[in-house]
């Protein structure tokens, strides 16, 4: 079992940042691969990133691409999302999730464990 916690969500003007944190605990999250998702009122969860369990490989949505950078600490069971030049469409509950593999995974039924979701707002 892994339990994941996020934290490092907030209120930001548009074309701020923020860095989103995802704290792993039970077991060693070298092993699993990793992604963040995003879940604005009204609409669906949809993917944002993901990183390869080594942190040698990264995908990126489409919204997030020049923007948004995906990064883990293995050592600190911990993994990142950097969010800059951001928007009020990318106001959300953002998720990290985790599943034990080697590569990356685009959907949320490919992950196994989940966070409780760290709010981010974005004002315009």
């Amino acid at each position: 079992q892994v339990q994941l916690v996020e934290f490092g969500g907030g209120l930001v003007q548009a074309g701020g940042s923020l860095r989103l944190s995802c704290a792993a605990s039970g077991r060693t999250l070298s092993t699993y691969a990793m992604g963040w998702f995003r879940q604005a009122p009204g609409k669906e969860r949809e993917f944002v990133a993901a990183i390869s369990r080594s942190g040698g490989s990264t995908y990126y949505a489409d919204s997030g691409k020049g923007r948004f950078t995906i990064s883990r600490d293995n050592a600190k069971n911990t993994v990142y999302l950097q969010m800059n030049s951001l928007k009020p469409e990318d106001t959300a509950v953002y998720y990290c999730a985790a599943r034990y593999g080697s590569s990356w995974y685009l959907t949320i039924d490919q992950y196994d464990y989940w966070g409780q979701g760290t709010q981010v707002t974005v004002s315009s």
